[in-house]
């Protein structure tokens, strides 16, 4: 995989692969001293006397340290881990606890236990001097990568990858970026967002194109000047930073900019329109998961018609299943992915019955619910389960239940994702006990026992939880409630 990303640079090694930018400039890669880099910190982790096939857990923050350790790892045969620098303490001991790592690339600005295998950032990036290594070959199937996902039980589960999946990320070069040689690409995520590291990082690499990254802290109102100052031709964030982005900006000029990208979440119609007038050029949008790399989308050569969310792209085998195989066209079922497709993960680590469950015979089960119209193209009607979004991260509600219950003075706590006003979604929490509790120091707990995208931004007292017959607590209900009071 890391060989495949890096490939251009033995054919473009003078030509900038990654720009940092930021108000006074930022640091810049060549290809050939990208390649350097990763292949010299490939070489430090085996000369650490760490194994192929060993563990690196990645608890590093939003710098260039990130996507370089992270394809080292790839480079010299192991399995890296990227998880969110938003993690706490007490999930960052969770997940040690149970993926076992040999090593652990730390960063001291993040959160992370003690722990005698950690490997300081600084060490790591001595490394980047060292002599190249030589890429490990293998199995384009044998395990590549694990990333983590919140599962329906609250428990974040560890989701496997194989090396091949990198082949499948080539589907949306035209399926959704309309992706070029000479574009430029600005991805407004931090490095290390899965999202980040694919759309804005390794795609861009991979076709011979320059990625652009904001510096850590910068501001979503500046981002219309480093657009336009780096001339970037394509642009690609969450609905949240286009949201951002217009309530700073009325009409602005970015003459470079062909189109824009979004995933993450459901992008609103209200953002999509207020875009192309704000700009004059549209975005398009893509749907995919942890699980799998994303697969449906529409793209300059197909633009969506409507609020529909796109087409399968070309290569992708893709079906709106019933409870009895697929069901008709205009007719809604669950948005299901063909098991031969590259993207699709091995599994979830040490689950082979949660595995097993997420399959229907040879058709990986979203949980998402959907309709496809006799165009092909694919409407998105929600979540089949009670997942929440976060601004692009999936959040189980059992987790943030299970955190928050441990609070003294709660009896009972639901969680479900509420509309606050127009096209803006939180998490919200509703709690019963004795008494309304402190807000502040429900937040505090909560500080500490969530990450922040995982953390409730509304808490609610109630008399009692909304239960249905068969005694499980109905979240839909919860979220109901709440926005037919907020509209009254």
């Amino acid at each position: 995989m890391a060989a495949h990303v890096l490939g251009r640079a033995k054919t473009s090694p003078d030509k900038i692969a990654l720009q940092i930018l930021g108000p006074h400039g930022g640091e810049a890669f060549t290809y050939r001293a990208l390649e350097a880099a990763v292949l010299g910190t490939a070489t430090g982790l085996v000369q650490h006397e760490f194994r192929t096939g060993d563990i690196v857990l990645m608890r590093l923050g939003n710098t260039v340290d990130f996507p370089i350790a992270y394809l080292a790892a790839l480079a010299a045969g192991m399995v890296p881990v990227p998880t969110s620098s938003a993690l706490t303490l007490v999930e960052t001991a969770k997940i040690i606890e149970t993926l076992h790592p040999a090593v652990i690339l730390h960063d001291d600005a993040v959160a992370c236990p003690d722990d005698p295998r950690i490997l300081p950032l600084d060490d790591l990036r001595a490394m980047r001097l060292l002599v190249p290594a030589r890429y490990h070959r293998g199995d384009p199937n044998r395990l590549g990568y694990i990333i983590y996902t919140s599962g329906t039980s609250g428990v974040p589960r560890a989701v496997m990858h194989a090396h091949r999946a990198i082949w499948a990320r080539q589907m949306m070069f035209d399926g959704w970026y309309g992706l070029r040689e000479d574009d430029c690409v600005l991805h407004a995520g931090a490095f290390n967002w899965t999202y980040t590291l694919g759309t804005g990082l390794m795609d861009p690499w991979t076709m011979g194109a320059t990625a652009l990254i904001p510096a850590a802290g910068t501001r979503p109102d500046t981002l219309p000047t480093l657009l336009e100052e780096s001339r970037a031709t394509i642009f690609a964030a969450a609905p949240g930073v286009y949201r951002q982005i217009l309530n700073h900006h009325g009409n602005f000029n970015l003459p470079y900019l062909r189109h824009g990208l979004s995933a993450g979440e459901k992008l609103p119609q209200g953002i999509r329109a207020g875009w192309e007038k704000a700009i004059g050029t549209p975005i398009y949008e893509a749907y995919g998961m942890s699980e799998c790399s994303t697969f449906l989308s529409s793209n300059p050569g197909q633009p969506a018609v409507g609020d529909v969310l796109g087409r399968p792209q070309p290569g992708r085998r893709i079906a709106i299943l019933g409870k009895d195989g697929p069901v008709a066209l205009g007719h809604e079922g669950t948005i299901a992915v063909h098991r031969s497709d590259p993207g699709l993960m091995l599994g979830y680590r040490d689950a082979p019955q949660e595995t097993a469950a997420k399959f229907a015979g040879d058709w990986f089960l979203t949980g998402d619910q959907g309709v496809m119209d006799a165009q092909g193209q694919i409407s998105y009607l929600g979540r089949a389960d009670d997942m929440m979004n976060a601004g692009g991260f999936r959040v189980s509600p059992i987790e943030v239940e299970q955190a928050l219950a441990g609070f003294e003075g709660i009896t009972a706590v639901g969680a479900a994702e509420v509309e606050v006003r127009k096209d803006v979604r939180v998490i919200a929490a509703f709690y019963t006990g004795p008494a309304a509790l402190d807000e502040t120091a429900l937040r505090r707990y909560a500080e500490t026992n969530l990450a922040r995208y995982k953390q409730p931004r509304v808490y609610i007292h109630l008399p009692e939880l909304p239960i249905g017959a068969n005694g499980k607590l109905l979240r839909r209900a919860l979220a109901s409630q709440y926005e037919a009071q907020s509209n009254d």
